[in-house]
């Protein structure tokens, strides 16, 4: 797809420094959920050595008919100029792209292993499962330091009652007992095999951070899973 502009429909914060920003849904535009687009500033007031495009994962299912994308906000010209973006505002993207989709074949089981933003492409793909109602045995093992920097916590909750084959793990690394009942500390193999019973079977997907992202592969690959069988993304610049 040529690059085109869409326009900036709303925008609100999912979590702590987190937002979420709904764009205008392009005629025609088809993706499939955890593929990413790529945004451009259009004249932005400053820029710097990062250049004013970033590739941003589509947060939303296509099931769900919205295009939507979420960022951490930070100190660079692009998530300061993004973060100020007034609603209504154009800006160019170029379609969908990318590869960290959901394996098609129902009856292999699907481990997500997530760090923070890294949700984002991983909330399109067990929204679209949950809709669709597919047979994909689903667990999302899915990290944080506080439920307040989760973004898209209440969605996932809200799709885990709703979906009985998507089994949701929230884990929060920095939260004390009296303020986080769920699981703490960080995911390893003990809390893997507590949740995924044959750890052999399913196919991993990794997203977030990308020191997290390859602890998770050393640890995956340490416990004996089949290289094969897991799949990354990185999230630069968290």
């Amino acid at each position: 797809m040529a690059n085109q502009k869409i326009t900036l429909k709303k925008k609100e914060l999912v979590a702590k420094d987190t937002m979420a920003f709904h764009w205008e849904m392009p005629d025609g535009f088809d993706f499939k959920a955890g593929q990413l687009t790529h945004i451009k500033l259009i004249n932005p007031s400053k820029t710097d050595e990062e250049g004013n495009k970033r590739a941003l994962s589509l947060v939303y299912a296509p099931s769900e008919n919205e295009l939507v994308t979420a960022t951490r906000i930070r100190d660079s010209a692009f998530k300061q100029e993004l973060k100020d973006l007034p609603e209504g505002s154009e800006v160019e993207f170029d379609g969908a792209s990318g590869s960290f989709t959901l394996h098609k074949t129902e009856s292999t089981p699907a481990v997500f292993i997530i760090g923070g933003i890294g949700i984002t492409p991983v909330r399109s793909m067990i929204a679209e499962a949950t809709n669709q109602e597919t047979d994909h045995e689903i667990t999302l093992l899915y990290s944080n330091k506080t439920p307040e920097d989760a973004p898209f916590l209440s969605d996932l909750e809200e799709m885990a009652e709703r979906n009985p084959d998507f089994q949701f793990v929230p884990v929060m690394t920095r939260s004390s007992a009296d303020e986080w009942g769920g699981e703490r500390g960080h995911i390893g193999a003990k809390l893997l095999k507590r949740y995924v019973s044959d750890i052999h079977k399913p196919i991993y997907y990794l997203s977030g951070p990308g020191g997290m992202v390859e602890a998770m592969q050393d640890m995956l690959i340490e416990a004996g899973v089949n290289e094969d069988n897991i799949r990354s993304e990185e999230f630069a610049g968290y």
